[in-house]
């Protein structure tokens, strides 16, 4: 298990975390930071100009998840981990990674007034010996402030909410020692599909509202949006994989065997394996279906009906060119053929 303590920078966090360790048994102290420190010293320095955050770095995230899942091999029990998390994207695929190794979370905010956390950076000294330095600390935190409050919509509903301006590191970790064992800090409701052994296929269902729009959900345990769909089971159907997880997705039952629009084979990219991606035609949602839509809260967050444009502005780029292919097939009454979003034949 994880108790992953988020919070703005200057929150508290780092204190309450070592103070955790010592009122949890059998659990180790984990600062996903220190591997944004060795990646500034193994990354060329071309790759570190283009970002600004090393949470930015795909290569960081996947080390978090990977290094948890090591060191819960190593010292098994529980890992205590200080780390602000803003972006609900790196939050879906660093939790969602956990839970595919079968890794729970309790998620945990500290959340002092703003006043109270602006004294708290003013009077960080993080370097004694180097001023300018812990002034340049300071200021990333004040400038990290806005985002925090920005973010606070999707963190108060995902995290177990603590007050901690009035509290002390040891307070604030008796707090969460508390919330942990009664269960009030519950385990983060996530999917926990097993990452796979070697390639698979997979099968996403386009459906279409009045407009010609097509249906996307938002995953809790992947960044980025998505069709309905997952992966073929052991002896099962492609279409009716397909139908299988929009109902288990969505909560509709197709009525018909969905059309074949688009076979797309995606290379190996380790840690993935690749494989087929079939996508299928489910044909029209009318309004009142719509309605009835429901969504597993572990899995899934949202949906909406999106034209192509704004479907660019919400997949991931490989998932897009999909999307944009099988969109043409529809068109043509047509099946293509891609290899890496890539029509071939």
């Amino acid at each position: 298990m994880i108790v992953w303590i988020n919070g703005a920078f200057g929150a508290g966090k780092t204190s309450a975390a070592r103070e955790l360790i010592d009122l949890i048994p059998n659990s180790t102290f984990y600062d996903p930071e220190l591997i944004g420190g060795e990646l500034r010293q193994l990354l060329p320095q071309k790759r570190l100009a283009e970002v600004t955050d090393f949470q930015d770095l795909r290569i960081w995230r996947r080390l978090v998840v990977d290094t948890a899942a090591a060191l819960l091999a190593e010292v098994s029990g529980v890992l205590v981990v200080p780390m602000t998390l803003l972006r609900q994207e790196y939050r879906d695929e660093i939790f969602g990674g956990l839970a595919s190794r079968r890794i729970g979370v309790r998620h945990v905010l500290l959340s002092p007034e703003e006043t109270i956390l602006r004294k708290r950076i003013a009077d960080r000294v993080e370097y004694p010996d180097d001023p300018e330095h812990s002034e340049r600390v300071r200021q990333w935190a004040y400038q990290h402030i806005e985002p925090y409050r920005a973010a606070l919509g999707w963190l108060s509903r995902d995290a177990h909410v603590l007050d901690t301006g009035a509290l002390t590191p040891y307070g604030t970790a008796e707090r969460i020692a508390e919330a942990v064992s009664s269960g009030a800090a519950t385990p983060c409701e996530i999917v926990q599909t097993p990452e796979p052994t070697a390639e698979t296929v997979a099968a996403g269902v386009l459906l279409f509202d009045e407009y010609d729009r097509v249906l996307l959900v938002d995953p809790t345990y992947k960044p980025g949006w998505e069709f309905p769909g997952g992966v073929v089971e052991s002896g099962e159907a492609p279409a009716q994989a397909g139908i299988r997880e929009v109902a288990e997705e969505i909560g509709i039952r197709l009525g018909r065997v969905p059309k074949l629009l688009v076979v797309d084979w995606e290379a190996p990219s380790p840690p993935g394996y690749g494989g087929l991606r079939l996508i299928f035609d489910g044909g029209l949602l009318t309004g009142a279906e719509a309605q009835r839509l429901l969504l597993p809260g572990s899995e899934l967050r949202g949906w909406r009906f999106v034209t192509e444009a704004e479907a660019a502005t919400l997949l991931p780029p490989t998932r897009y060119e999909r999307l944009r292919w099988a969109l043409r097939a529809r068109e043509r009454s047509a099946v293509l053929n891609l290899e890496a979003g890539v029509p071939v034949g």
